[in-house]
């Protein structure tokens, strides 16, 4: 491995050529049905039993966060020009049911709330997925009243300089988002995608707030219902996956986290875990509702629990390709202190690691889709890794000076 001069010279050729390429969010590639395991129209992005897709992509999560505030505009705006292939708006509801796009329905770390005086009644405790939250939520405002807040930086300890950033930018609807894309594909002349993720499906059900419906009659409003669109919705739960596999022919994606248990499962008294989720035969009911399997970064490369370094990877790619479910791994962010102890650059844990040399090991483990807050860098990263991985290239792999 080289030096972080060397890197970075890499990082900023490769992203040249990124800005400018013309990839897509979901491939066309294969049958696009596959109606033995799930909806007619629904299908992984390849077909059972393949391997790892010639050309991963890169997916920008909540946006470029690593740089802007997250989930707004100029957050997607920027991944965009970074060369994403499709960025995420998490979403929540208003009390008008109007989607919009938060990390969580809690926003007090996440807006100017609290400088409201406007809305200081509105401070209250929730429960929600069991656990017991204090502050501003999103199903407690109009849309119109969400409006007059402000986005702020969610991590301002470890990344100040967002912080500039902070007071600029609305909280954006799904529309909004859904037509920024529209404009940046024209502008731009590459086709971007996006990938929603439904949060806390259970519990805006329990408070007839349902997230389902008004996200598949937008997408729908907009001729959004195809396997081949550029639209991939996610999910930690199950129960609402498998409601949207009846609804809409949009792939579907798993979320998986590393410890725990989807909360409709936990509700509903069901023992499964996400542990359950990607075993072979977990791995096999996922793919009759789902098309990509979605899991924690460290389920793909486990940490050595003394060290804290990656290891060999772990089955659940090699699992999940032989159930047809392309894997997206989640989250690659740039500081020491979200990264295997093998990829960090010093002691501060908000200084940046090597976020490169990362993204490479994830896709030499065999992943399909890398999330990122930093899409430049896991752009540079795959675009490399593509040249020196091109059929007829050989087994060598330079990965472009890494």
């Amino acid at each position: 491995m080289t030096g972080m001069t060397s890197r970075i010279m890499t990082i900023t050729a490769a992203l040249t050529a990124a800005v400018a390429s013309t990839a897509l969010l979901v491939p066309a590639a294969g049958a696009a049905t596959d109606t033995d395991r799930h909806g007619p129209g629904h299908g992984p992005g390849h077909g059972p039993g393949h391997g790892q897709r010639a050309e991963p992509e890169v997916f920008a999560h909540r946006g470029a966060s690593g740089y802007r505030p997250e989930h707004t505009l100029e957050a997607y705006r920027l991944a965009i020009a970074q060369g994403a292939d499709s960025i995420e708006p998490d979403l929540v509801p208003t009390s008008d049911g109007v989607l919009v796009a938060r990390h969580e329905n809690e926003i007090s770390g996440t807006t100017d709330v609290a400088d409201h005086p406007e809305f200081a009644d509105r401070r209250t405790t929730k429960t929600i997925d069991g656990v017991a939250y204090t502050g501003w939520f999103t199903e407690d405002f109009t849309l119109t009243e969400l409006k007059t807040l402000r986005a702020k930086e969610r991590l301002p300890q470890v990344r100040p300089g967002n912080t500039a950033y902070d007071g600029l930018y609305e909280i954006p609807t799904l529309d909004e988002v859904l037509t920024l894309v529209r404009d940046e594909s024209r502008r731009l002349g590459r086709t971007i995608g996006v990938a929603p993720e439904t949060k806390h499906p259970t519990y805006f059900d329990s408070i007839g707030l349902s997230l389902e419906e008004p996200l598949v009659r937008t997408l729908h409003r907009r001729g959004l219902d195809h396997p081949r669109d550029r639209v991939v919705i996610q999910s930690f739960e199950t129960g609402n996956l498998r409601d949207l596999d009846r609804m809409t022919r949009v792939p579907l994606a798993q979320l998986v986290d590393a410890a725990g248990a989807p909360y409709d499962l936990v509700e509903a008294g069901d023992g499964r875990t996400y542990a359950d989720l990607v075993t072979r035969q977990g791995l096999r009911e996922i793919s009759r509702y789902a098309d990509y399997l979605a899991p924690a970064k460290n389920l793909v490369l486990p940490r050595d629990p003394v060290t804290g370094a990656t290891g060999e990877p772990s089955a659940v790619v090699e699992d999940a390709h032989r159930a047809g479910l392309p894997v997206v791994i989640w989250t690659l962010r740039a500081e020491n202190q979200f990264m295997a102890t093998n990829f960090r650059v010093g002691t501060d844990p908000n200084a940046p690691g090597d976020l490169y040399a990362e993204s490479l090991a994830f896709l030499d483990a065999g992943v399909d889709v890398l999330f990122a807050d930093h899409p430049d860098v896991a752009v540079a990263a795959r675009d490399a890794w593509v040249r020196e991985n091109r059929p007829g290239r050989g087994p060598g792999r330079g990965h472009g000076g890494r």
